[in-house]
């Protein structure tokens, strides 16, 4: 495989240098169409926005609507069951110990451990259907915001360009859009804020401040610790940027700018501790924060110590956070590297990929540019904030994704000036780019058809189906192994546990279970035994019931 894509790319570049115009017959006019279109900004930002919900719906049949599957996303979900039922958190259930699952706050309140907004928009996609209906229409408005903060900072052509290639990397095979982590919303937060900053120096409009504080909002309330890092450029930046532009603006103007952001931030603030009490009880408080101190006992920052292993109700929980923890992330020197080098796979390839990084070979001419200092300060701080966590997952990079996009689509453009003893290689090299990302549509739609998802999720949701077709409600108690793999949890529970038809709860070894079974007499009682292959469904014994 890699010998054909070397051959391949000999190919290509050896065409590039005997004929780097070739089709220009062709693409020139389709150039030229697109720049004529892309001038029509607010028109391309929703054509963009349509093109991803309709693309992504279009490749249904070879990628269906995901299955959740890991802890943060059933958590995720929890939080949209919440919203949706017009609810911040949930009372605490009597029988909470049995419920007891990953990154979901039992006590005070019943509730998701993570930040609102990624909940919030999947609620909004549960009141019209399904979750991932907000999935769907959440990357939608971050292209969208990608598309507006681009034009901000480049010629229209070119911030068309940008729309695209965040559509075509982001919108459709991504585990932004397949998956119930959503981070497009953190996204959307960050292009607000990076694409009112260039419009505010630009014009020191009112709206721009405004549009500036409810992106600041959004990343604090989807990637606080990120959104924050992401901003703090921002926060020097803009002040030095306004004081130099004072003479043409003017203090009314100034102050018509910050007026709005200090509002906007204010009130997302005062929401933000409200949302904190209700949920922990104290409004200085993060869930999440909450969360660390109940059950993981473990650091988040890698200067920090470890405490004391906590013991736990159940043998999952034990496994999970005593054993799995903390030898997959060690707090050694050595545990550190081992990260940083695991790290930059996925981050390489969540954020750009093969084709996206091609550009970056001038990179150093990129740095030479004035107004790319901001993006790369932005892009630097981030990548050190995320060297600096415990643990990573790539959806953390949603504000560096951004940052970082604004400098690809700026190497694009210098590629596309590059010429080699008077052959214009770069404007084949970017169209030859642009041609590979719609053709890596094709190439990914026929691996996920080739390459159906399979395994335990598919597992969970076909137990869920049988359950759905017998009338009545059920209580499902989970007999895991005693080698149960810890990441293939089965007990996770809607927002109202006693009204949902199905509830699933844990047997705990050592602990009687007659107390829910008599909470739930009205209910159908069957055990499920995950670790069998295919799982075992079976009504719990009757002479057991009471």
């Amino acid at each position: 495989m890699v010998v054909l894509i070397v051959a391949i790319s000999v190919v290509l570049l050896t065409i590039g240098w005997f004929a780097p115009l070739i089709g220009n017959r062709w693409i020139r006019p389709l150039e030229e169409q697109a720049a004529r279109f892309a001038r029509r900004k607010a028109l391309t930002v929703v054509c963009l926005g349509l093109a991803a919900i309709l693309m992504r719906l279009a490749l249904l049949p070879v990628l269906p609507v995901p299955i959740p599957g890991v802890h943060d996303e059933f958590s995720n979900l929890l939080a949209a069951d919440t919203f949706a039922h017009g609810r911040l958190t949930n009372p605490p259930h009597p029988m909470w110990i049995f419920f007891d699952t990953y990154h979901v706050l039992q006590h005070p309140t019943y509730a998701s451990k993570y930040p609102p907004a990624p909940g919030a928009a999947m609620a909004i996609g549960q009141l019209v259907g399904h979750p991932w209906i907000g999935v769907l229409l959440s990357t939608a408005a971050m292209v969208m915001a990608m598309t507006w903060m681009f034009q901000g900072w480049f010629p229209p052509p070119w911030a068309l360009l940008g729309g695209v290639l965040v559509l075509l990397h982001f919108g459709l095979f991504a585990y932004w859009v397949d998956s119930y982590y959503n981070g497009s919303v953190a996204m959307i937060g960050a292009a607000l804020v990076l694409g009112a900053f260039r419009r505010i120096l630009a014009y020191g409009r009112a709206r721009d401040g405004l549009l500036m504080g409810l992106g600041a909002m959004i990343l604090a309330c989807s990637r606080p610790v990120e959104g924050l890092i992401f901003c703090v450029p921002i926060g020097i930046a803009l002040p030095i940027g306004l004081l130099s532009k004072r003479q043409r603006f003017g203090r009314v103007t100034i102050i018509r700018v910050i007026l709005p952001l200090a509002v906007v931030l204010t009130c997302g603030l005062l929401f933000l501790a409200y949302y904190n009490a209700r949920v922990t009880g104290n409004p200085w408080q993060f869930p999440y924060v909450l969360y660390q101190q109940q059950y993981f006992n473990y650091p988040a920052f890698a200067w920090q110590k470890a405490g004391p292993p906590q013991h736990y109700s159940n043998p999952q929980f034990e496994a999970f956070f005593n054993v799995w923890v903390r030898k997959a992330y060690p707090l050694s020197w050595k545990g550190w590297k081992d990260r940083t080098w695991g790290l930059g796979w996925p981050l390489w390839y969540v954020l750009l990929g093969p084709l996206q990084t091609a550009p970056f070979l001038l990179f150093g001419r990129v740095l030479k540019d004035r107004r790319m200092r901001l993006p790369l300060g932005q892009s630097v701080l981030c990548v050190i904030g995320l060297l600096c966590v415990v643990w990573f997952q790539p959806h953390y990079t949603a504000p560096l994704a951004v940052a970082l996009f604004v400098l690809l689509v700026q190497a694009m453009r210098h590629l596309r000036h590059v010429s080699i003893h008077g052959r214009p290689i770069g404007i084949f090299m970017t169209r030859l780019l642009v041609i590979l990302a719609f053709d890596w549509i094709l190439i990914q739609a026929g691996h996920a058809r080739l390459d159906p998802p399979h395994g335990w999720r598919e597992r969970h949701a076909q137990t869920i189906n049988t359950l759905k077709s017998i009338p009545g409600k059920h209580l499902v108690l989970v007999r895991y192994a005693p080698k149960h793999n810890v990441h293939e949890e089965w007990v996770y529970n809607a927002a109202d546990i006693d009204a949902s038809r199905i509830v699933w709860a844990r047997e705990i070894p050592g602990r009687d279970l007659q107390p829910l079974l008599d909470y739930f007499k009205d209910r159908q009682i069957w055990v499920v035994q995950p670790d069998i292959l295919p799982p075992k469904l079976e009504r719990y014994p009757e002479p057991a019931l009471r």
